[in-house]
Parts: C-alpha cells; sequence; structure tokens
C-alpha cells in the first residue's frame, strides 16, 4: 500500500469530484493520505475531511510562509488547541518561502520559530516546507533545536548533500512527482543518495503531477509513477518501495496503527 504523506484535498480543486477519487483508492493500492493544512482558513475544512472520512485521512495543521502574514500569536494559539482533535499528526505545513517578496523574511523567521516551538512543546513532528531557503532553514531548525520534534522536508528541492545533513538530524525526505520530471536532475540524485529508509512520497496534490500527467491536476491516484521512478534509480521492486515508505511514514507521524486513530501515536506523542 501507499502512503502520500502530504496532499491538499482542502483545496477548492477537489470540491467537486472527492468521492470519485476515494472510491478509487484501493483499487490504486493507496492506503493512507494526510491532508495538510496552509492558512487559517483551511483549518475547519481539513479537520472535517478527517471526521468524513477516518479511514483514508490524517491531518496536519499549521501556517505556510506565504500565508503568514496576517499572522497573531491568538492564530497560533487557536491551532495549539485544536492540534489535540483526532487524526491531527503533524504541525505544518511552516517554513520559509523566498520565491516571492511577500511576507518579509523577518516574519517567515519568526512564525517559523514560533510553530517550531509549538511542535516541541506539543510533541509533534513537524512538516518543512523551504523554496529558495536552503541555509536559512536549516540554520533556524537547528537553532530551534528541531531535531527533538523530527518531520519532514517536503518537496525537496535541494542538494543531496544537504538532504544526508537533514538525515542526520532524524528528518525525512518528501519526494514526488518532480522526481519524474526530464529536469528534476538534483531530486533523482537524492532519489539514489538517501536511505531509503529516509524518503517519504508525496503528492502535494492537486499540484506537482508526475510525468506523463504533468501540467494536470495531481492526485494521490498518480503516486505508482513516482513510486516505479525511484524503484528504477535504486534498482529495487516498486513493491519494496512500497512497503518501506508505507512504515517510513508510520514513523514520521508516530501512527501506531492506521486503522485506530485513538492509538495514533507512539514514541514522542502526547
Amino acid at each position: 500500500m501507499i502512503f502520500d504523506t502530504h496532499a491538499h484535498y482542502n483545496d477548492q480543486a477537489f470540491s467537486e469530484d472527492l468521492p470519485e477519487i476515494l472510491s478509487a483508492f484501493q483499487e490504486t493500492g493507496i492506503g493512507k493520505v494526510v491532508n495538510v493544512c496552509y492558512d487559517p482558513d483551511s483549518i475547519d475544512r481539513t479537520l472535517e475531511l478527517n471526521r468524513q472520512h477516518p479511514e483514508y485521512f490524517y491531518c496536519a495543521l499549521g501556517i505556510h510562509p506565504s500565508d503568514c502574514g496576517p499572522m497573531t500569536e491568538e492564530i497560533l494559539e487557536h491551532i495549539r488547541g485544536r492540534l489535540h482533535e483526532p487524526g491531527v499528526v503533524a504541525v505544518g505545513e511552516i517554513g520559509l518561502d523566498y520565491h516571492w517578496d511577500e511576507p518579509a523574511r523577518e516574519i517567515q523567521h519568526h512564525w517559523l520559530r514560533r510553530q517550531i516551538q509549538m511542535a516541541r512543546e506539543e510533541k509533534l513532528p513537524v512538516i518543512i516546507h523551504s523554496r529558495d531557503a536552503a541555509e536559512d532553514t536549516f540554520r533556524i531548525l537547528k537553532e530551534e533545536g528541531a531535531e527533538k520534534t523530527g518531520g519532514v522536508i517536503h518537496c525537496y528541492s535541494y542538494s543531496k548533500e544537504l538532504a544526508l545533513e537533514y538525515v542526520k538530524l532524524g528528518y525525512f525526505i518528501g519526494i514526488g512527482g518532480v522526481v519524474t520530471y526530464k529536469n528534476g536532475r538534483k531530486l533523482k540524485e537524492v532519489a539514489a543518495a538517501v536511505p531509503l529508509e529516509s524518503i517519504v512520497l508525496e503528492t502535494d496534490c492537486p499540484y506537482l503531477s508526475p510525468t506523463p500527467l504533468r501540467g494536470t491536476r495531481n492526485s494521490s491516484l498518480n503516486l505508482p509513477y513516482v513510486v516505479q521512478e525511484i524503484a528504477a534509480i535504486r534498482g529495487i521492486t516498486p513493491r519494496e518501495v512500497e512497503d518501506v515508505t508505507w512504515q517510513n511514514a508510520m514513523r514520521l507521524y508516530r501512527i501506531a496503527d492506521p486503522h485506530n486513530l485513538a492509538e495514533q501515536k507512539i514514541d514522542g506523542g502526547r
């Protein structure tokens, strides 16, 4: 079975046909998905999806760096209070994004630090978004003791050398559709260099569909393409990729039994 560790079924792109997508999960081999929050407005939708479909969904709550401009301590405390609801397995996605000029970098730094601190206090792993911000992301995670939370570098886009440094901190490397792209050389190198036990699968859907579906709406149903690519890069079977990354996702999110939300956290859990 395949575990999609990062998806956005809370996005409007799935407002009309989510039931049809979910009905194809079993046939395609999709077992579990973590829906990831990105702004305050997506919190309720993310939690509601878990309540509606606990057989498939877990969730993560946090504020994306591109949406942290209006962030306040009151919003942070609201998120903290909801981290105790059933199905919540991580704080995220949080991080730094320098692709755009706003919010200011100082604001992004502040709220990344505060959300890491919250995750550390609540004993939850973090989902880290980092774009064009390699040095600052790694530095802040080190300064905030983020190795104590554990987590995943989502949609990894940097060098294999830095990926191995994150692995030393106990972090997982999130690999999705980009690994299938002709111009995805760096990520292919990462997929070959990082121990398989430190890799997790993700879609970031509705974004980043793999080849041959690039440019269309992504979904968990496309993850077999990613599995096949990683298997080819590493010279192993797709089944091995599925099995090992499933167990990795369970360790990442500290899930004891994926079918029992009441006992979903193991070592490090609340």
